[in-house]
């Protein structure tokens, strides 16, 4: 008689991701990579473009899989880089075309599960000549925000074709129902893992001191969607009220020109910092008095749970699935996004102390309200799941 080892032998996994650049998700995924259980699980990383702040943190222990280089192992001759560069996007063409090409050359063995842990990578995943494998597709996006209806009625129809969706906000699944009458049977909101102790251990690394206190600070990348231009000028008109603080941003992207222009008119360089990407951002928001997130739109942002573990009391617009994370005047602040209510929201922080340490005290309860090895489980059995189905 045959044995079944179906159910003792690992699950062998492959996240798919472009690159590892500062940001919400490729931190997801290497947090997955270093916490999920490893008697359960082989599990590999396929890195499009070994390039990005995140690359030093892949685990060791996991099975890397580079499709090319990043920048940063190219020559720094330019003509030389251009060169390099031109060839690289030919073959990335080659390889998008002839996924099978690329599975012979780099991947080379095949996974019983491929993961997409954004947008970016679910055409990656689904094009995968590996017919047996079950796919899993993540999804973090608010598309209520999303002008652009033709991609997001695409990305829709592609998430039909994953054997589960994952949700990183019971409303970034909700809203889809509600705007486009499409719901996902195979589907479960996962949130992301907020890791406290980690925040606070490396917001002691360095000390940061400020000017003029107090301090709002914010990080996120600088995009028109963040909201930093209204934040400038609600923080002009706070000052012209004569109430005295400064805002540091921490982040880069493509409105840092803008922004800078921007608060030069305004006249508010020195109290509108805007201190660009940090490897470590966390001694910068220690130092700070509060948190604020000024965003059209977000998902489920790991910021939100970092800084509420460092005990900030946090103004954010109510917008995704921040108010899954906020509870209105217990542990944070919900205003929507309007510069007159985010006006108002600043000015009761830097005139009501006692309201200021009401916030703040429900920010103890941070620990219980984002508890990681739930999170694992969940995953864990998602996967377990899929793989059995």
């Amino acid at each position: 008689m045959k044995l079944d080892n179906t159910q003792n032998k690992k699950i062998k996994v492959l996240f798919h991701i472009r690159s590892l650049e500062m940001g919400g998700v490729p931190r997801v995924v290497l947090d997955l990579l270093r916490n999920l259980p490893k008697d359960k699980f082989d599990l590999a990383l396929m890195l499009n473009l070994y390039q990005g702040e995140l690359v030093s943190e892949i685990p060791k222990d996991i099975k890397l899989i580079v499709v090319e280089k990043g920048r940063e192992q190219m020559s720094k001759n330019p003509l030389i880089q251009k060169l390099q560069l031109g060839f690289r996007r030919l073959r990335l063409e080659i390889y998008n075309k002839f996924p099978a090409l690329l599975y012979a050359l780099k991947v080379k063995e095949n996974y019983d599960i491929e993961v997409s842990p954004g947008y970016a990578e679910f055409e990656m995943v689904l094009n995968s000549p590996n017919k047996k494998s079950k796919k899993i597709g993540w999804f973090h996006t608010d598309v209520s925000y999303d002008k652009d209806q033709n991609r997001v009625l695409k990305r829709i129809e592609l998430m039909k074709r994953f054997d589960w969706m994952i949700f990183g906000a019971i409303q970034t699944r909700q809203v889809i129902e509600d705007l486009y009458g499409v719901t996902y049977p195979k589907s479960s909101v996962i949130y992301n893992v907020i890791k406290l102790s980690e925040a606070r251990d490396k917001s002691e690394a360095f000390p940061v001191e400020y000017r003029v206190h107090p301090v709002f600070s914010s990080m996120g990348r600088l995009h028109s969607r963040k909201g930093y231009h209204t934040l400038a000028k609600v923080h002009k008109r706070l000052l012209d009220e004569g109430l005295k603080h400064s805002i540091a941003v921490i982040g880069g992207g493509n409105e840092m020109e803008n922004l800078k222009k921007q608060s030069q008119e305004l006249g508010i360089e020195k109290t509108f910092l805007l201190l660009d990407s940090q490897k470590n951002p966390w001694p910068y928001i220690k130092a700070s008095d509060y948190f604020i997130l000024s965003s059209q739109s977000e998902s489920y942002p790991l910021t939100i749970g970092e800084v509420m573990g460092l005990h900030k009391p946090i103004i954010s617009t109510n917008v995704g699935g921040i108010p899954e994370m906020i509870e209105d005047n217990v542990d944070g602040v919900l205003v929507n996004y309007d510069e007159e209510e985010i006006l108002q929201a600043m000015k009761r922080f830097l005139t009501d102390s006692d309201f200021v340490e009401k916030i703040k005290l429900g920010t103890q309860n941070a620990d219980k309200k984002f508890d990681e090895n739930k999170i694992y489980q969940q995953v864990t059995e998602v996967f377990e799941k899929v793989y059995h189905s």
